[in-house]
C-alpha cells in the first residue's frame, strides 16, 4: 500500500509520462492536495500553448487558486514530478503552500535535456553579468509607486 506522499507523487509522475504522448511540453506534471484530496492536476503545455511559462506547476498553481478562489494555496501540498525550475519555484513560494514534494532533480532534468539547471547558475550572477544583462533605470520615479502603493486602500502584503 502507498504512503500518502507516494500516492500523490505516482500522480504526478504519471501525468509527466502521459505528457509525452499527449505533446502539450515536456515530461512534467504537478499535483496539488489539500485536505488528502487532489484539487488540481497540470502538464506542462509550453508547446500546446506557445507559452513558456506553461510549466506544469504554474499550471496546477492557476487551476487550484481558481478552484479556492484565493491567491495562496494555505495548507496545501504540491507534487512535482521534477524538482522545480527557478520560475516555479518563485511561483510555488508566492502561492505559499506548506510543502514541496518532487521526485527526479534538476541534474536529471539537464541530463535529458533541459536546460532549468543554467537558469539556477545565471540567477546567482550580478544582474550585468548575466547572459541577458539587466540593468536598472529611473528607481526614484518607480518607487514613489510603491509608496502609493502602501498608502492604497487595496494595500495588501502578500
Amino acid at each position: 500500500m502507498p504512503t500518502y506522499e507516494e500516492k500523490f507523487m505516482r500522480k504526478a509522475i504519471e501525468l509527466s509520462g502521459s505528457n509525452i504522448n499527449l505533446k502539450k511540453g515536456g515530461p512534467f506534471g504537478a499535483v496539488i492536495v489539500k485536505d488528502g484530496q487532489i484539487i488540481a492536476e497540470a502538464v506542462n503545455t509550453v508547446l500546446e500553448d506557445n507559452d513558456p511559462t506553461a510549466h506544469a506547476e504554474i499550471n496546477a498553481i492557476r487551476q487550484a487558486c481558481s478552484r479556492l478562489g484565493s491567491y495562496q494555496l494555505t495548507d496545501c501540498e504540491i507534487y512535482c514530478s521534477c524538482e522545480p525550475c527557478p520560475m516555479c519555484l518563485g511561483a510555488i513560494y508566492w502561492a505559499r503552500p506548506k510543502k514541496i514534494y518532487f521526485a527526479a532533480l534538476k541534474t536529471d532534468a539537464e541530463e535529458a535535456g533541459f536546460d532549468d539547471f543554467n537558469f539556477y547558475n545565471e540567477f546567482a550572477k550580478e544582474p550585468a553579468m548575466r547572459s541577458i544583462p539587466s540593468e536598472s533605470h529611473m528607481r526614484s520615479e518607480a518607487r514613489l509607486v510603491f509608496g502609493k502603493w502602501k498608502e492604497a486602500e487595496l494595500f495588501i502584503v502578500y
